[in-house]
């Protein structure tokens, strides 16, 4: 009802920490961690149509969400874990931009992704040896599309094509996290998507404005180009959310971006994080780094750097089919564990962890990923095949992806 409304809103207005307060909260030490020293990586050098070509192509690739790709491959090259002796490297590194191919509206399109991917590994293992002695068991390669090395947007069709066969034994670097899913193979690093640091550094505003706003989100609620009967674009929890909150004064929600998004999020307590059509967005980036509780709804979903960042501590996981609770879930929240979560955010790990900043800078996501891989090593002894040994089937998956690229 409204006095509950007024009540909670005046609540949410004290929801902004001092300075004292925002130190106080610990990200743990393992997002301190120090991969140098820890690990080396060798960086295979493809001709040009693999990467920089295809960025010269089209500039529109630095700025999407799925720009990791890119930065990782720029990082490593001047990264002190860089190693230009293959022989004492313990990671392969492969630069393939497999999503920097975009429409004129600037989404990318995976259909050539497999035939990229595979034409690359075809040329190391033909020039190098060391692809060929584990076939990919010490290579990893970053794969951002929406259902990662699955190479397809519609969830249905990624499953149908899987992961691309001869990435089985590749360690997949991808922003695409559900458990359980054919689209995650184990022992994949899940990381965030590309958000612009230093955009979002010129939007901060100043740190005693009041959280005025108790849940904020700007999206779409229907995709109804590629989803015209409704149901299935973020499996309706989008939906959902509009249908049962459009009218209720604690829900900022809309289909418009303002040019004030990012100030508007750091003056929210609760922001939306909800699937489209993958589980992971921007969002969860943005919400991270504005202080803003991440509120996850999407069952199932592996968040970055999960065994780095307590996602349980920080965020509100929500179950898809509990939305139309979204409310009475987020009001039930004591006041003490809302300020717990946000000491946890003003943490300045918690945010750099979540960046792929340039330069690159201590703890940034370019390390955690470093400091994934680190904790991989040593290889076991199932990595190097024995003489003659083969494990994977260089004519396996769809027709289509077996033509030259």
């Amino acid at each position: 009802d409204i006095s509950t409304s007024v009540h909670v809103v005046k609540t949410c207005t004290l929801l902004r920490m001092s300075s004292g307060e925002q130190n106080a909260g610990s990200a743990g030490d393992v997002l301190d961690d120090d991969p140098v020293g820890r690990l080396k990586v060798f960086i295979y050098d493809l001709p040009g149509k693999y990467n920089k070509k295809l960025l010269k192509k089209d500039p529109r690739c630095l700025n999407h969400m799925f720009a990791a790709e890119i930065f990782m491959h720029r990082f490593l090259l001047s990264s002190a874990v860089r190693t230009t002796n293959p022989e004492e490297a313990d990671w392969f590194y492969t630069p393939v931009y497999p999503t920097c191919d975009l429409t004129p509206s600037g989404l990318p399109l995976p259909f050539k992704s497999p035939r990229m991917m595979r034409s690359a590994i075809e040329l190391i293992a033909t020039k190098w040896p060391y692809w060929n002695r584990s076939e990919g068991a010490d290579h990893f390669f970053v794969t951002p599309h929406d259902f990662g090395a699955c190479f397809h947007y519609q969830e249905e069709k990624a499953i149908g094509r899987g992961i691309l066969p001869l990435l089985q034994r590749a360690t997949l670097v991808q922003t695409f996290g559900q458990k359980n899913h054919v689209c995650l193979k184990e022992g994949s690093i899940t990381i965030p998507p590309f958000a612009p640091p230093q955009k979002m550094q010129n939007h901060l505003i100043p740190g005693e404005t009041p959280r005025s706003i108790f849940v904020y989100f700007r999206g779409l609620f229907y995709d109804t180009g590629n989803d015209p009967e409704g149901g299935y674009y973020a499996r309706g929890a989008r939906a959902s959310v509009w249908e049962n909150f459009k009218n209720n004064p604690l829900f900022d929600i809309s289909t418009d971006h303002p040019p004030t998004y990012y100030e508007d999020m750091q003056r929210s307590v609760f922001c939306l994080c909800p699937l489209g059509w993958a589980p992971w967005s921007p969002r969860l980036v943005e919400a991270v780094v504005f202080g803003c509780i991440p509120v996850i709804i999407a069952d199932d979903i592996v968040l970055p750097f999960a065994d780095a960042i307590p996602w349980e501590e920080i965020g509100v996981f929500v179950p898809e089919e509990d939305v139309p609770r979204l409310d009475s879930i987020l009001t039930s929240i004591p006041t003490e564990d809302i300020l717990r979560k946000q000491r946890l955010l003003a943490n300045p790990s918690m945010k750099q962890a979540m960046l792929f900043p340039q330069p690159a800078q201590a703890g940034d996501a370019f390390h955690q990923i470093l400091n994934g891989l680190a904790r991989k090593l040593p290889h076991g002894e199932d990595v190097f095949l024995k003489p003659g040994q083969v494990r994977l089937n260089w004519t396996a998956g769809p027709v289509g992806d077996l033509k030259p690229w």
